[in-house]
């Protein structure tokens, strides 16, 4: 047994099924062992930025991690933007990396580069392994470490041992349970919310899935606490029958007055409540300088447990889940905001994913959205743009029971717009809104709140028209279904249509 065969027999001892991959030479022999060794499925990416993207959907929905192939340092790189965002969103992952044979190395061939250097800081765990006999061990150590925390394990594979013979499987790994809340936090936030005073449950993680979300509700109708979110999340289950959490506010003034009158904060998984940026004489802390900051649980940590734990110290009743309010009919007319949330409310599929990449048009989605039927709300985690087009096929592909819709600024959507083909090549039920502004209209807003002053030169950075984008023909050239709307009315038939098909299609909506 050679070490690549090796390493797919350890992936798969060790639940990895799935691989989104980009490979090259280096990889060759991982390639040839997938035919050898059954049970993984691999798909095909025509940029390392998918790969790396989908493999954070993948894990989103499943809870587990994907693999990614990768080719060499270079090949890395292309992917770490997105390795940045699922860092941010603290999913599982396990990337395979390619790299020069080890006595190819010392020759400074041209794609020999720091592949360790670069993988680093975007990764919970690191390695290279050197010898054959270590690739088995070496990978069932990579996914328990990916799962542990859970985070990114980078696992890099030199050809030759890769290519060698002696190659031994490793078992399964130990994987621990996270550690739960030590009961002295639970006692304190328990009396920190019998105190009475403004007191907000920040919520994170898998404390915003719909069983955790139930029990934060237990402790918020008992004491009067608020429950929150940060602004971009991995995923919340929220619709209809689901118990409802506000999100805090992107734009710095929104979220400083959301904040303003509260004294205490619990972190459930949470970090604490910054700024995206830094503004000219604004914080960039959001809280009240007077408030305390209580951590319950680290983001490594039970969080869907200290909130049962917390609930039931508080001997909080059960929370009736509010009546939702009758489903919205789909808006006509002009394109806004309001009109494409309210219009997806109307259409959604029960059980939808909802891929938000929506960047500045889309932040009445949200709150539009409240009473549609059940679903997932995925979003761009790390601020890296560019994740919307490869989150969904990795969702696709982790949930292919479910429809996936993203909604996708037009801008963003071009740093990873290969991923369209590999939703194409593979078949899946996504529907893309592309959000046609022409422009990086995000940064128009920033301008002001940086206190810039610009000119033409300046507002030419941030058009994306002359020539305009064709989305429709962009799409069909990767192989998918495409048509255009320019009001609400043409939105909201192919939007209809599009949620009752098999496979791929694209709707550009100019606003």
């Amino acid at each position: 047994m050679n070490g690549a065969e090796s390493l797919v027999r350890t992936l798969l001892a060790n639940g990895i099924d799935t691989c989104f991959a980009n490979p090259g030479t280096s990889e060759m022999h991982f390639v040839a062992a997938l035919d050898q060794v059954p049970g993984i499925r691999c798909v095909l990416a025509l940029f390392e930025g998918v790969a790396t993207g989908a493999a954070d959907g993948y894990a989103r929905m499943t809870d587990k991690p994907a693999a990614t192939l990768l080719h060499c340092g270079p090949g890395l790189a292309n992917g770490l933007a997105n390795l940045h965002n699922a860092q941010r969103a603290r999913v599982p992952m396990v990337n395979i990396v390619g790299d020069q044979a080890t006595y190819h190395r010392p020759l400074d061939a041209p794609l020999t580069a720091d592949t360790e250097g670069w993988a680093r800081p975007v990764s919970a765990w690191c390695r290279t392994s050197t010898a054959v006999a270590a690739v088995g061990r070496d990978a069932a150590a990579a996914v328990q470490a990916a799962r542990t925390a859970p985070g990114i394990a980078t696992l890099i594979l030199p050809s030759d041992v890769c290519w060698d013979e002696g190659g031994e499987v490793a078992g399964a790994a130990d994987i621990a349970a996270p550690p739960a809340a030590s009961p002295e936090m639970v006692g304190r936030a328990a009396r920190i919310l019998r105190s009475g005073e403004s007191t907000v449950l920040f919520l994170a993680g898998a404390s915003l899935r719909a069983g955790p979300l139930a029990q934060a509700r237990r402790i918020a109708e008992a004491t009067g606490a608020r429950i929150m979110a940060p602004t971009s999340n991995a995923r919340i289950e929220r619709g209809a029958e689901r118990h409802r959490v506000e999100r805090l506010p992107y734009v710095i003034d929104l979220a400083l007055a959301a904040l303003k009158d509260v004294r205490h904060m619990i972190l459930v998984g949470a970090p604490e409540p910054v700024g995206f940026f830094a503004y000219p004489g604004k914080p960039g802390r959001l809280l009240p300088p007077e408030a305390q900051l209580h951590v319950l649980t680290r983001a490594e940590q039970d969080g869907p447990l200290a909130l049962e734990q917390l609930a039931d110290a508080l001997d909080a009743p059960p929370a009736g889940v509010p009546a939702p309010a009758a489903r919205p009919e789909p808006a006509r007319g002009k394109v806004t905001s309001e009109a494409v949330g309210r219009t997806l409310a109307a259409l959604m599929p029960d059980n939808a994913i909802v891929v938000d990449e929506s960047v500045s048009f889309g932040r009445a989605f949200y709150a539009e959205t409240v009473d549609a039927p059940s679903h997932d709300w995925l979003q761009l985690t790390g601020g890296a743009i560019g994740e919307g087009l490869p989150l969904a096929t990795g969702a696709a592909i982790a949930a292919p029971d479910r429809r996936v819709i993203t909604m996708q600024a037009d801008g963003s959507a071009l740093f990873t717009v290969q991923a369209l083909w590999t939703q194409a090549r593979e078949r899946l039920d996504v529907t893309t809104v592309i959000l046609a502004n022409r422009k990086y209209a995000i940064l128009l807003g920033e301008l002001a709140s940086v206190g810039a002053n610009p000119g033409r030169t300046a507002l030419d950075m941030l058009d994306l028209s002359n020539p305009d984008l064709d989305w429709v023909g962009i799409a069909n050239g990767f192989g998918v279904e495409a048509a255009q709307a320019q009001n609400m009315e043409e939105f909201a038939d192919l939007m209809a249509t599009a949620n009752n098909r098999k496979g791929p299609f694209v709707i550009e909506l100019i606003i």
